[in-house]
């Protein structure tokens, strides 16, 4: 089937150049190996909810600010190596106008004046998806795609682009392939959220040996119609580590951190706020806020009153709870643990 070739770059450079290309192996890193973004990453794109995401780790600081690519309803893309920003700029346009995955990929690629130092994966939303690695890359470097069903993945090395579905992962500057691998094995057979599936490749990654230089930076990007801050935007979560010891330690630790104060609750979490909720809630309302006279509460009320639930909605707004607050006589349990976990009595 066409999105299960492997095509290497016929179509883009004549067969001299290309063989003059694949010889290419350089004894010493060019001058302009400092700005290479040695990275491994992956694209993916969710069947049920229609996110699209990108995740990624680089010994690179702020690896998230030049890598990961992404607009709801249309794509995700990651590039790097000697990053080109057209592949993300350009590249979402034209799979906004209808371009798929690889057609997109391709028609940048023709234009690309320093194409065999690049490397990238798109995926489309309609989940078609595409990788490619520059012959000019350094070891170990390639990519997977996702293949047909439980088809397993498709693999490309240097100089080859690879055409699949659902996602794609790359990596250049590798101790082994096995990053890409583990990437590919573990994304697929991970259940969940989207975010959740792209966070534990990047363990798995990493587990496969990672960056050869070490680690640095991380980010991951998911986007959603209507899934931002209080729907007013489609950034459902954009994380960003720019420089840790390490950095997929603190992206779980923010991703945590994200989940609590943007994620909305989970219809399973709601309790009611009864005397005894009432009870544990009370004490803070009554002396917070720390170092002001007026308090949230004037006075104990013993249960749900008005008083009582208005104190509190100033309050999780104050503890910047925001998307979590109600007035209906329940709680989020997820706020309650963690109110009571940082305002201890």
């Amino acid at each position: 089937m066409r999105w299960l070739r492997v095509a290497c770059l016929a179509p883009v450079l004549g067969a001299g150049i290309q063989a003059a290309l694949f010889s290419q192996q350089p004894l010493q890193p060019p001058s302009h190996f400092q700005k290479l973004a040695h990275t491994y990453s992956i694209v993916a794109w969710d069947s049920a909810t229609g996110d699209l995401g990108v995740a990624v780790q680089s010994k690179f600081p702020n690896v998230g600010g030049i890598v990961p690519w992404a607009r709801a309803g249309v794509g995700a893309i990651a590039t790097q190596s000697l990053t080109n920003i057209a592949y993300g700029e350009r590249g979402l346009e034209l799979l906004a106008e209808g371009a798929t995955a690889d057609d997109a990929l391709r028609i940048i690629m023709q234009t690309d004046t320093m194409l065999q130092d690049r490397q990238v994966g798109i995926v489309d939303a309609r989940g078609t998806a595409a990788s490619f690695t520059g012959a000019r890359t350094f070891d170990w470097a390639g990519g997977r795609v996702g293949g047909s069903g439980t088809a397993g993945a498709v693999s490309g090395g240097k100089g080859q682009s690879i055409v699949g579905r659902g996602y794609a992962a790359q990596a250049n500057i590798m101790v082994s392939d096995r990053t890409v691998s583990n990437m590919a094995e573990t994304f697929e057979r991970t259940p969940g959220p989207l975010a959740d599936r792209l966070v534990a490749a990047l363990h798995a990654g990493q587990a496969g040996g990672g960056d050869k230089r070490g680690m640095q930076s991380a980010a991951l990007l998911v986007v959603r119609r209507g899934g931002g801050y209080f729907g007013a935007n489609d950034r459902f979560i954009d994380i960003r580590v720019y420089d840790a010891v390490d950095p997929l330690a603190e992206l779980d630790r923010l991703m945590t951190l994200h989940k609590l104060h943007f994620f909305p609750r989970e219809p399973t979490d709601l309790i009611p706020i009864t005397p005894e909720v009432v009870a544990q809630l009370e004490p803070i309302l009554l002396r917070e806020p720390t170092g002001q006279v007026a308090k949230w509460l004037r006075a104990p009320q013993r249960s749900a009153t008005p008083a009582f639930l208005e104190a509190l909605r100033d309050f999780m707004y104050w503890e910047n709870y925001d998307v979590r607050v109600r007035m209906d006589g329940r709680i989020d349990r997820v706020v309650l643990n963690d109110i009571l976990a940082k305002h201890p009595r």
